[in-house]
Protein backbone atom coordinates (compact mmCIF):
# COMPACT_ATOMS: atom_id res chain seq x y z
CA UNK A 1 0.00 0.00 0.00
CA UNK A 2 1.43 3.37 -0.83
CA UNK A 3 1.81 5.88 1.70
CA UNK A 4 1.10 8.78 -0.30
CA UNK A 5 -2.22 7.37 -0.42
CA UNK A 6 -2.40 8.68 3.22
CA UNK A 7 -1.86 12.29 2.18
CA UNK A 8 -5.53 13.42 2.25
CA UNK A 9 -6.09 11.83 5.72
CA UNK A 10 -2.27 13.79 6.77
CA UNK A 11 -3.97 16.89 5.10
CA UNK A 12 -7.35 16.96 6.98
CA UNK A 13 -5.80 16.59 10.86
CA UNK A 14 -3.15 19.23 10.07
CA UNK A 15 -6.00 21.44 8.87
CA UNK A 16 -8.17 20.11 11.65
CA UNK A 17 -6.50 22.81 14.03
CA UNK A 18 -5.68 25.24 11.37
CA UNK A 19 -5.67 28.53 12.95
CA UNK A 20 -2.52 26.66 14.75
CA UNK A 21 -1.68 25.19 11.76
CA UNK A 22 -1.25 28.62 10.14
CA UNK A 23 0.08 30.50 12.86
CA UNK A 24 3.22 27.51 12.79
CA UNK A 25 3.46 28.28 8.78
CA UNK A 26 3.58 31.53 9.32
CA UNK A 27 6.08 31.56 12.00
CA UNK A 28 8.16 29.05 9.66
CA UNK A 29 7.60 31.15 7.12
CA UNK A 30 9.17 34.27 8.55
CA UNK A 31 12.41 32.14 10.22
CA UNK A 32 12.78 31.03 6.48
CA UNK A 33 12.50 33.91 4.99
CA UNK A 34 15.83 34.94 6.96
CA UNK A 35 17.57 32.03 6.89
CA UNK A 36 17.22 32.06 2.66
CA UNK A 37 18.11 35.72 2.86
CA UNK A 38 21.44 34.90 4.78
CA UNK A 39 22.16 32.52 2.69
CA UNK A 40 22.01 34.67 -0.38
CA UNK A 41 24.63 36.87 1.25
CA UNK A 42 26.88 34.30 2.15
CA UNK A 43 26.48 33.22 -1.19
CA UNK A 44 27.39 36.49 -2.72
CA UNK A 45 30.55 36.90 -0.47
CA UNK A 46 31.75 33.42 -1.32
CA UNK A 47 31.08 34.59 -5.53
CA UNK A 48 32.68 37.09 -4.87
CA UNK A 49 35.99 36.21 -2.68
CA UNK A 50 36.50 32.66 -3.38
CA UNK A 51 39.85 32.35 -5.97
CA UNK A 52 39.67 29.86 -9.10
CA UNK A 53 42.26 28.29 -10.56
CA UNK A 54 42.10 30.16 -13.68
CA UNK A 55 42.56 33.79 -12.16
CA UNK A 56 45.14 35.76 -13.47
CA UNK A 57 44.03 39.40 -12.23
CA UNK A 58 46.08 41.73 -9.79
CA UNK A 59 44.68 45.05 -8.55
CA UNK A 60 47.73 47.34 -8.35
CA UNK A 61 46.40 50.14 -5.32
CA UNK A 62 47.57 53.06 -3.45
CA UNK A 63 49.79 52.02 -0.10
CA UNK A 64 47.74 52.41 2.92
CA UNK A 65 44.54 53.83 1.00
CA UNK A 66 41.35 52.67 1.58
CA UNK A 67 38.34 54.14 0.04
CA UNK A 68 38.87 55.09 -3.80
CA UNK A 69 38.87 58.56 -3.19
CA UNK A 70 42.00 59.01 -1.52
CA UNK A 71 43.63 56.11 -3.49
CA UNK A 72 45.87 58.01 -6.48
CA UNK A 73 48.60 56.93 -8.56
CA UNK A 74 50.13 58.23 -11.36
CA UNK A 75 48.68 57.30 -14.92
CA UNK A 76 51.83 56.63 -16.51
CA UNK A 77 53.02 53.56 -14.10
CA UNK A 78 51.22 51.63 -16.67
CA UNK A 79 54.20 51.96 -19.17
CA UNK A 80 56.31 50.95 -16.16
CA UNK A 81 54.41 47.93 -15.21
CA UNK A 82 53.99 46.32 -18.29
CA UNK A 83 57.95 46.15 -18.99
CA UNK A 84 57.35 43.61 -16.33
CA UNK A 85 58.44 40.12 -17.35
CA UNK A 86 54.95 38.04 -17.10
CA UNK A 87 52.39 40.93 -17.89
CA UNK A 88 50.49 40.84 -20.58
CA UNK A 89 48.61 44.50 -20.23
CA UNK A 90 47.98 47.08 -16.94
CA UNK A 91 44.60 49.20 -17.48
CA UNK A 92 44.52 52.29 -15.68
CA UNK A 93 40.91 52.88 -13.82
CA UNK A 94 40.16 55.74 -12.01
CA UNK A 95 37.23 55.07 -9.65
CA UNK A 96 34.30 57.00 -8.24
CA UNK A 97 31.75 56.09 -5.46
CA UNK A 98 28.57 57.46 -4.81
CA UNK A 99 28.90 56.35 -0.98
CA UNK A 100 32.51 55.17 0.34
CA UNK A 101 30.64 53.51 3.33
CA UNK A 102 28.90 50.16 3.53
CA UNK A 103 25.46 50.77 1.67
CA UNK A 104 22.85 48.34 -0.57
CA UNK A 105 22.32 51.15 -3.01
CA UNK A 106 26.03 52.40 -4.45
CA UNK A 107 26.71 53.46 -7.58
CA UNK A 108 30.84 52.80 -8.84
CA UNK A 109 31.91 54.98 -12.00
CA UNK A 110 34.82 53.22 -13.29
CA UNK A 111 36.52 54.84 -15.82
CA UNK A 112 38.68 53.51 -18.28
CA UNK A 113 40.57 53.12 -21.76
CA UNK A 114 37.61 52.15 -24.03
CA UNK A 115 39.48 49.76 -26.41
CA UNK A 116 41.86 48.33 -24.26
CA UNK A 117 38.83 47.09 -21.92
CA UNK A 118 36.75 45.73 -24.83
CA UNK A 119 40.05 43.53 -25.15
CA UNK A 120 40.54 42.67 -21.91
CA UNK A 121 37.08 41.58 -21.66
CA UNK A 122 35.91 40.05 -24.91
CA UNK A 123 34.12 36.82 -24.35
CA UNK A 124 33.12 37.93 -20.43
CA UNK A 125 30.36 40.44 -20.65
CA UNK A 126 27.52 40.36 -22.86
CA UNK A 127 25.37 43.96 -24.13
CA UNK A 128 22.54 42.52 -23.49
CA UNK A 129 20.76 46.07 -24.42
CA UNK A 130 22.16 49.00 -26.14
CA UNK A 131 25.08 48.77 -28.29
CA UNK A 132 29.44 49.79 -27.94
CA UNK A 133 29.56 51.55 -30.71
CA UNK A 134 27.19 54.28 -29.17
CA UNK A 135 29.95 54.02 -25.77
CA UNK A 136 32.11 54.31 -27.84
CA UNK A 137 31.50 57.74 -29.50
CA UNK A 138 30.21 59.54 -26.90
CA UNK A 139 32.91 60.72 -24.21
CA UNK A 140 29.75 60.89 -21.26
CA UNK A 141 28.31 56.95 -22.61
CA UNK A 142 28.46 54.59 -19.60
CA UNK A 143 28.15 50.79 -19.84
CA UNK A 144 25.97 50.04 -16.62
CA UNK A 145 25.60 46.40 -14.89
CA UNK A 146 22.29 44.71 -15.13
CA UNK A 147 21.93 44.56 -11.01
CA UNK A 148 22.30 48.75 -11.25
CA UNK A 149 20.39 49.48 -14.44
CA UNK A 150 17.58 47.05 -12.71
CA UNK A 151 18.05 48.85 -9.27
CA UNK A 152 17.46 52.24 -10.65
CA UNK A 153 15.19 51.17 -13.38
CA UNK A 154 17.42 52.46 -16.38
CA UNK A 155 17.80 51.63 -19.71
CA UNK A 156 19.86 52.66 -23.28
CA UNK A 157 19.36 56.00 -23.72
CA UNK A 158 18.58 57.56 -20.41
CA UNK A 159 20.45 59.80 -18.18
CA UNK A 160 21.06 59.71 -14.50
CA UNK A 161 23.36 61.68 -12.26
CA UNK A 162 25.10 60.05 -9.00
CA UNK A 163 28.42 60.95 -7.04
CA UNK A 164 28.42 64.03 -8.55
CA UNK A 165 28.55 62.74 -12.66
CA UNK A 166 25.69 62.88 -15.20
CA UNK A 167 26.23 59.64 -17.87
CA UNK A 168 24.33 58.54 -20.85
CA UNK A 169 23.27 55.29 -20.40
CA UNK A 170 24.59 53.42 -23.89
CA UNK A 171 24.34 49.76 -23.25
CA UNK A 172 23.76 47.34 -20.55
CA UNK A 173 25.79 44.70 -19.94
CA UNK A 174 25.73 40.96 -18.09
CA UNK A 175 28.84 39.35 -16.64
CA UNK A 176 29.26 36.36 -14.21
CA UNK A 177 31.92 38.75 -11.83
CA UNK A 178 30.11 40.32 -9.42
CA UNK A 179 32.26 43.38 -9.79
CA UNK A 180 30.67 44.07 -13.15
CA UNK A 181 27.04 44.12 -11.93
CA UNK A 182 26.64 46.85 -10.16
CA UNK A 183 29.01 49.32 -11.87
CA UNK A 184 28.89 52.25 -14.39
CA UNK A 185 31.92 51.88 -16.64
CA UNK A 186 32.69 54.84 -19.03
CA UNK A 187 35.68 56.50 -20.52
CA UNK A 188 38.39 57.63 -17.89
CA UNK A 189 38.91 61.02 -18.65
CA UNK A 190 35.25 61.67 -18.35
CA UNK A 191 35.74 60.32 -15.12
CA UNK A 192 38.86 62.25 -14.08
CA UNK A 193 37.72 65.46 -15.23
CA UNK A 194 34.23 64.96 -13.70
CA UNK A 195 35.55 64.05 -10.71
CA UNK A 196 37.43 67.25 -10.50
CA UNK A 197 40.86 65.65 -10.90
CA UNK A 198 43.66 66.69 -13.28
CA UNK A 199 44.28 63.72 -16.01
CA UNK A 200 46.86 61.69 -15.48
CA UNK A 201 45.66 60.40 -12.01
CA UNK A 202 43.98 57.10 -11.76
CA UNK A 203 42.70 55.14 -8.71
CA UNK A 204 44.04 51.50 -9.30
CA UNK A 205 45.44 49.68 -12.37
CA UNK A 206 44.42 45.97 -13.37
CA UNK A 207 47.18 43.96 -14.28
CA UNK A 208 46.86 40.70 -16.31
CA UNK A 209 49.40 37.99 -16.16
CA UNK A 210 50.13 35.41 -18.25
CA UNK A 211 49.19 32.24 -15.79
CA UNK A 212 47.92 32.19 -12.38
CA UNK A 213 51.85 30.81 -10.90
CA UNK A 214 52.64 34.18 -12.09
CA UNK A 215 50.54 36.18 -9.79
CA UNK A 216 52.73 36.64 -6.33
CA UNK A 217 56.08 37.27 -7.76
CA UNK A 218 54.96 39.75 -10.47
CA UNK A 219 52.56 41.58 -7.13
CA UNK A 220 56.10 41.49 -5.02
CA UNK A 221 57.98 42.66 -8.18
CA UNK A 222 55.29 45.70 -8.89
CA UNK A 223 55.53 46.84 -5.14
CA UNK A 224 59.24 46.36 -4.84
CA UNK A 225 59.08 48.44 -8.34
CA UNK A 226 57.17 51.57 -6.85
CA UNK A 227 58.29 50.71 -3.18
CA UNK A 228 60.55 54.28 -2.80
CA UNK A 229 58.44 56.33 -5.03
CA UNK A 230 56.47 59.61 -4.46
CA UNK A 231 53.07 57.01 -4.53
CA UNK A 232 53.62 53.60 -3.52
CA UNK A 233 51.85 50.94 -4.53
CA UNK A 234 49.96 47.68 -2.50
CA UNK A 235 49.15 44.65 -4.84
CA UNK A 236 46.51 42.10 -4.59
CA UNK A 237 44.97 39.47 -6.68
CA UNK A 238 41.49 40.51 -7.65
CA UNK A 239 39.45 38.09 -5.40
CA UNK A 240 41.67 38.99 -2.36
CA UNK A 241 41.87 42.62 -3.01
CA UNK A 242 37.93 42.70 -2.71
CA UNK A 243 38.25 40.30 0.22
CA UNK A 244 40.56 42.90 2.16
CA UNK A 245 38.19 45.85 1.27
CA UNK A 246 35.09 44.35 2.21
CA UNK A 247 36.64 42.74 5.14
CA UNK A 248 33.94 44.09 7.42
CA UNK A 249 30.87 42.97 5.19
CA UNK A 250 32.50 39.82 5.18
CA UNK A 251 32.87 39.30 9.08
CA UNK A 252 29.11 40.96 9.48
CA UNK A 253 27.85 38.14 7.00
CA UNK A 254 29.69 35.60 9.06
CA UNK A 255 28.25 36.79 12.06
CA UNK A 256 24.65 36.44 10.63
CA UNK A 257 25.30 32.61 10.29
CA UNK A 258 24.25 32.42 14.01
CA UNK A 259 21.26 34.11 12.70
CA UNK A 260 20.29 31.54 10.13
CA UNK A 261 21.38 28.83 12.83
CA UNK A 262 18.43 30.80 15.06
CA UNK A 263 16.07 30.21 12.47
CA UNK A 264 16.65 26.81 12.16
CA UNK A 265 16.23 26.42 15.83
CA UNK A 266 13.04 28.15 15.90
CA UNK A 267 11.45 26.14 12.62
CA UNK A 268 12.48 22.75 14.37
CA UNK A 269 10.74 23.99 17.73
CA UNK A 270 7.52 25.31 16.07
CA UNK A 271 7.12 22.35 14.05
CA UNK A 272 7.67 20.22 17.62
CA UNK A 273 5.45 22.75 19.65
CA UNK A 274 2.32 21.98 17.05
CA UNK A 275 2.73 18.39 15.83
CA UNK A 276 3.38 17.44 20.02
CA UNK A 277 -0.13 19.82 20.50
CA UNK A 278 -1.86 17.55 17.73
CA UNK A 279 -0.82 14.27 19.05
CA UNK A 280 -2.05 15.09 22.16
CA UNK A 281 -5.25 16.34 21.56
CA UNK A 282 -6.42 12.94 19.51
CA UNK A 283 -5.01 10.16 21.76
CA UNK A 284 -8.39 8.07 21.29
CA UNK A 285 -7.80 8.73 17.56
CA UNK A 286 -4.13 7.09 17.88
CA UNK A 287 -5.78 4.04 19.56
CA UNK A 288 -8.94 3.62 16.88
CA UNK A 289 -6.49 3.46 14.29
CA UNK A 290 -4.37 0.72 15.72
CA UNK A 291 -7.61 -0.74 16.74
CA UNK A 292 -8.21 -0.70 12.90
CA UNK A 293 -4.70 -2.88 11.95
CA UNK A 294 -2.82 0.66 11.49
CA UNK A 295 0.62 -0.43 12.14
CA UNK A 296 2.93 1.31 14.77
CA UNK A 297 5.38 2.55 12.46
CA UNK A 298 2.34 3.81 10.07
CA UNK A 299 1.29 6.10 13.06
CA UNK A 300 4.44 7.69 13.31
CA UNK A 301 4.81 8.25 9.59
CA UNK A 302 1.93 9.68 9.34
CA UNK A 303 2.57 12.15 12.35
CA UNK A 304 6.33 12.88 11.10
CA UNK A 305 4.42 13.28 7.57
CA UNK A 306 1.96 16.04 8.69
CA UNK A 307 5.29 17.94 10.58
CA UNK A 308 6.66 16.94 7.00
CA UNK A 309 3.69 19.03 5.42
CA UNK A 310 3.43 22.06 7.70
CA UNK A 311 7.16 22.50 7.25
CA UNK A 312 6.67 22.34 3.72
CA UNK A 313 3.87 24.73 2.96
CA UNK A 314 5.32 27.44 5.59
CA UNK A 315 9.10 26.83 4.18
CA UNK A 316 7.90 27.20 0.55
CA UNK A 317 6.19 30.97 0.97
CA UNK A 318 8.77 32.04 3.18
CA UNK A 319 12.10 31.02 0.67
CA UNK A 320 9.78 32.06 -2.18
CA UNK A 321 9.10 35.25 -0.67
CA UNK A 322 12.85 35.74 0.36
CA UNK A 323 14.06 34.82 -3.53
CA UNK A 324 11.70 37.25 -5.03
CA UNK A 325 12.59 40.17 -2.79
CA UNK A 326 16.15 39.41 -3.62
CA UNK A 327 15.76 38.96 -7.55
CA UNK A 328 13.39 41.92 -7.85
CA UNK A 329 15.59 44.14 -5.46
CA UNK A 330 19.25 43.38 -7.20
CA UNK A 331 20.44 43.98 -4.27
CA UNK A 332 23.94 43.93 -3.41
CA UNK A 333 26.54 45.27 -0.34
CA UNK A 334 28.82 47.81 -1.71
CA UNK A 335 31.68 49.42 0.57
CA UNK A 336 34.17 51.61 -0.88
CA UNK A 337 34.02 50.63 -4.63
CA UNK A 338 33.95 47.09 -4.31
CA UNK A 339 30.48 45.63 -4.51
CA UNK A 340 29.32 41.77 -2.96
CA UNK A 341 25.68 40.61 -4.41
CA UNK A 342 23.27 39.22 -2.84
CA UNK A 343 21.76 36.53 -5.10
CA UNK A 344 19.35 33.92 -5.00
CA UNK A 345 17.90 31.48 -7.59
CA UNK A 346 16.41 28.48 -7.76
CA UNK A 347 18.89 25.97 -6.61
CA UNK A 348 18.64 28.25 -2.94
CA UNK A 349 14.89 28.29 -2.66
CA UNK A 350 15.35 24.11 -2.96
CA UNK A 351 17.66 24.01 -0.42
CA UNK A 352 15.66 25.79 1.82
CA UNK A 353 12.46 24.27 1.28
CA UNK A 354 14.57 20.78 1.71
CA UNK A 355 15.94 21.67 4.65
CA UNK A 356 13.15 23.05 5.92
CA UNK A 357 10.72 19.43 5.24
CA UNK A 358 13.72 17.46 6.78
CA UNK A 359 13.78 19.61 9.88
CA UNK A 360 9.72 18.71 9.69
CA UNK A 361 10.61 15.11 9.98
CA UNK A 362 12.80 15.69 13.05
CA UNK A 363 10.52 17.94 15.18
CA UNK A 364 7.76 14.94 13.90
CA UNK A 365 10.21 12.46 15.25
CA UNK A 366 9.57 12.33 19.53
CA UNK A 367 5.69 12.98 19.26
CA UNK A 368 5.52 9.77 16.52
CA UNK A 369 7.48 7.66 18.49
CA UNK A 370 5.45 8.41 21.58
CA UNK A 371 2.26 8.06 20.10
CA UNK A 372 3.51 4.64 18.54
CA UNK A 373 4.34 3.62 21.70
CA UNK A 374 0.86 3.87 23.34
CA UNK A 375 -0.95 0.80 24.34
CA UNK A 376 -4.08 0.86 22.65
CA UNK A 377 -5.84 0.71 26.23
CA UNK A 378 -3.68 2.75 27.64
CA UNK A 379 -5.26 5.41 25.06
CA UNK A 380 -8.76 5.12 25.43
CA UNK A 381 -8.18 5.10 29.19
CA UNK A 382 -6.73 8.96 28.85
CA UNK A 383 -9.89 9.88 27.06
Amino acid sequence: MSFLRFSPYVFKQAWRHRVRTLLTAGGIAIAMFLFTAVQAMQHGVAQATRETAEDTTLVVYRKDRFCPATSELPQDYQRKIERIAGVTSAAPMKVVVSNCRTSLDVVTFRGVEKDQFLAMREGKIEIIAGTTNEWKRRTDASLLGEALAKRRGLSPGMTFDAAGITSYVAGIIRSDDPQDQNVAYTALEFVQLAGRDQLGVVTQFLVKVDAPELLEPVAAEIDDLFLTAQEPTTTFTEKAFASRIADDVIELVAFARWLGVGCLIAVLALIGNAIFLSVQSRIAEQAVLQTLGFGRGLVARLIMAEGAMIALFGGAVGAALAVGVVRVGSFALSVEGVSIPIEAGPGLLLTGIGVCVALGVVAGLAPAIMAARQEITACFRAV
